[in-house]
């Protein structure tokens, strides 16, 4: 009767475990269960930016769009046989009908596909898609719309309108200005310089221009050979952005001067000397008539700019001789290094009337002692 009463509790006790092992229900969702195929849905953040999408539809006239939380993610179907209440909307995916919707079927950015069993009570609209009737039924209107590939953002382009004819003029009128304040301070402070450069210029004109050709192909590779030998410190390393702002005054210093030294010497053969007694004001003068010949015939270009054909034609002319005299003037101040050297200037030739002339040289003592004759007059 014991062993009876063991056994009814074991199987009791065994009978409780496998009820509680059991899982619990699972309680239904709240909303509109999709359809069998349908995709879950997709996390908040794809959900925002559904909306965004959605949104911006609307605004361009698709009013047909429903709210975002009718949209399943990805590709759905909705299989033969089974009847589904509309809309019927997927997001980013294609929708197969193989049964029956009552409404419309929606898609964006994927197709919506009819088949031969399928049959849609309303409209089947697809954005960024195609509505594809493959033997079904679409009661209501079809439309697909495309939708335009996103556009990045791009640097809003600047289309630099050409200068005016008065804008042209007051151009060269500021160039002119400005040349002529730095004749001015070199005339003041670097006259001798200047004198060398033109004495250059006089000496040899061909030779100026070769050098001064030569001497603009050497630019960029002196400049570069200055960088690398100042790289190879650390110290030249950090002196290379001052070299090179140096470098390039230096070299528009030198193509300056030399253009003021071609323009003086220009005004000089154009310009007389009457009228003036000091021989600055004459190479001031000089100087100012020089700048205005060259800056003349950008002043004519300018005054043709309203004239496509000619003032370019202008222009070229202008650019043409203007580099001419640069690279004269290059060339000169390099071959006068900068008006420090002038041909001849050290030149100590003796003539026979030299004050020590009369001085005898001995092989030993060098100059011997000796008394200077003198001249006397008729009445001493």
């Amino acid at each position: 009767m014991r062993a009876l009463i063991a056994f009814a509790a074991l199987a009791l006790g065994g009978f409780r475990a496998s009820a509680q092992a059991r899982p619990a229900p699972v309680a239904p969702s709240s909303g509109n269960t999709p359809a069998a195929g349908a995709t879950p849905q997709a996390p908040t953040g794809d959900s925002a930016q559904l909306r965004q999408e959605i949104d911006q539809h609307r605004a361009a006239g698709d009013t047909y769009l429903p709210n975002a939380e009718n949209f399943t993610f990805g590709d759905r179907t909705i299989a033969a046989s089974t009847r589904v209440d509309g809309p019927i909307a997927v997001a980013h995916g294609n929708l197969d009908v193989y049964g029956t919707v009552n409404g419309d079927v929606v898609t964006l950015g994927g197709d919506v596909r009819v088949h031969r069993s399928g049959h849609v009570t309303g409209g089947a609209f697809a954005a960024g898609g195609k509505v594809i009737v493959d033997g079904g039924v679409v009661d209501g209107s079809q439309r697909a719309i495309g939708i335009a590939p996103p556009t990045l953002p791009t640097v809003p382009t600047i289309h630099a309108e050409p200068l005016s004819t008065w804008e042209s003029v007051k151009l060269v009128i500021a160039w002119f200005a400005l040349l002529t304040l730095i004749g001015l301070g070199v005339m003041v402070f670097a006259e001798g310089n200047l004198d060398g450069v033109v004495i250059a210029l006089e000496r040899g004109f061909a030779r100026s221009f070769w050098l001064g050709l030569a001497g603009q192909v050497a630019l960029l590779p002196l400049l570069l050979v200055l960088v690398v030998g100042l790289a190879i410190t650390v110290l030249g390393v950090l002196l290379i952005p001052f070299a090179i702002v140096a470098y390039v005054i230096a070299a528009a210093g030198l193509v300056t001067l030399g253009f003021l030294a071609v323009a003086r010497l220009t005004g000089g053969v154009m310009a007389s000397d009457r009228g003036t007694s000091s021989q600055r004001g004459v190479h001031l003068r000089a100087l100012a008539i020089g700048i205005i010949v060259y800056l003349g015939m950008w002043m004519v270009a300018a005054l043709f700019t309203w004239n496509p054909v000619i003032g370019a034609i202008l222009r070229g002319i202008a650019f043409a001789v203007t580099w001419v005299v640069a690279t004269v003037g290059l060339g000169a101040t390099l071959a006068s290094r900068a008006g420090t050297r002038r041909p001849g200037a050290g030149s100590t030739k003796k003539t026979a009337t030299d004050e020590f002339a009369w001085q005898t040289p001995t092989p030993v003592s060098g100059v011997a002692a000796a008394t200077r004759k003198l001249k006397v007059g008729a009445g001493s």
